[in-house]
């Protein structure tokens, strides 16, 4: 069974980060940015009250996911793996998931510590960080268990345009 969803962006995020190539993979790495994500008149309501958290979820389209594979090579492994064992863009449904730090709010402006996001891209939705719900106690990360420490080194490249 197929299902046909739309969503419509809620804002646009800005980053330093104009091109694929050199940016951070993840938001903790060394070359994450401080950026702002712009939401739209509409939604300025839905803003309130999310100036008391520190940290944000954003989710976002990639926007320059221009193709879609099952199996990729992901940065921090030299192997192919399973497209939803990895967070490479070139997804079926191409959303993007961040949890950044949340400086401050003004009007429909969110100034945001820690971004990995491409200038321009598409913001679907902002949930605020909640440590006690987010934050699991007992996890296993798979392949990535030997990996995960040169993510705060590793930059992006072309592998996934």
């Amino acid at each position: 069974m197929t299902f046909q969803i739309t969503y419509q962006a809620i804002g646009v995020i800005h980053s330093p980060f104009s091109d694929l190539a050199q940016m951070p993979i993840q938001p903790t790495a060394r070359v994450s940015a401080p950026g702002t994500a712009d939401v739209f008149l509409e939604f300025a309501e839905g803003l309130k009250d999310l100036e008391g958290f520190s940290h944000v979820i954003l989710l976002y389209h990639f926007h320059e996911a221009h193709r879609m594979a099952l199996t990729v090579t992901p940065f921090l492994s030299t192997e192919p793996k399973g497209i939803f064992a990895t967070r490479a863009p070139i997804r079926p449904n191409p959303i993007g998931l961040s949890i950044v730090k949340l400086l401050k709010v003004e009007g429909t402006r969110l100034h945001l510590g820690n971004l990995d996001i491409l200038d321009g891209t598409p913001l679907l939705d902002i949930k605020p960080y909640v440590p006690g719900f987010d934050r699991p106690q007992r996890v296993r990360v798979g392949w990535m268990r030997d990996a995960t420490g040169n993510a705060r080194d590793t930059k992006s490249d072309d592998r996934f345009a």
